[in-house]
């Protein structure tokens, strides 16, 4: 159990920042023109009460949450799935594409809150895919150095 827990917290911490790294990108595609509303806070506002497309009070702080929750049980499951050892580049490049793809493509335009991939403006997809892609490295480049501090030992707590 103790491995489960290590091995996962790592993996949240690694994709808490690689979240942040990946904000980062949405944020400069937004103030680029590219992005018009940022997904987060469209899926939040959609989860609020009320009418799911009018803005409401709080959406962005609930978006950013939301959007930090998502990012870091996600860097959980990928530390599960590298189970301490190494990350490498690719398959995490992969996984973070396919939420890109399962979230984009799927889940976020069938519940109406954004429009697929394909029929998005045109510069949201391209920011959200390198957005993706930084998340991918930036999780894979944490777990590694989060593996290495702790001699690889998911369980092993430095002092």
């Amino acid at each position: 159990m103790r491995w489960f827990v290590g091995v996962a917290a790592k993996g949240a911490v690694g994709g808490l920042v690689a979240t942040g790294a990946m904000s980062v990108l949405m944020l400069a595609g937004g103030r680029a023109g590219l992005m018009g509303d940022q997904p987060p806070k469209r899926i939040a506002r959609a989860a609020m009460a009320g009418d799911r497309h009018s803005p409401k009070r709080g959406e962005r702080v609930v978006g950013m949450l939301a959007h930090a929750g998502f990012g870091a049980s996600c860097g959980a499951l990928y530390g599960l799935f590298c189970r301490g050892r190494p990350a490498p580049v690719l398959p995490a490049l992969a996984y973070a594409l396919g939420i890109w793809l399962v979230s984009y493509q799927g889940w976020v335009p069938k519940l109406g809150i954004l429009p697929p991939i394909s029929g998005d403006r045109p510069g949201r997809p391209v920011v959200m895919a390198a957005g993706h892609v930084v998340y991918g490295l930036v999780l894979a480049r944490c777990l590694n150095r989060l593996n290495r501090a702790r001699g690889g030992d998911p369980t092993t707590i430095r002092r």
